[in-house]
């Protein structure tokens, strides 16, 4: 499943880790499960460029 479809479900102690956390390498498995829970899924225990970058894009500021 795409992120914008289950990042809006996601629990907030996840979301925020993976803002603080971008580009992780290894994400814990409480966010790991979070992320399962919400719809989505992990690629070799992280997430892919394009759902770092899709995080990075929510997580800024609009002028």
């Amino acid at each position: 499943m795409e992120i914008h479809l289950w990042w809006l479900e996601l629990e907030l102690r996840a979301k925020q880790w993976l803002r603080e956390n971008t580009g992780a390498q290894e994400v814990p498995d409480n966010v790991a499960e979070a992320v399962a829970a919400a719809g989505g899924s992990l690629t070799g225990g992280t997430l892919t460029q394009r759902e770092w970058d899709f995080i990075v894009t929510q997580s800024e500021f609009v002028d």
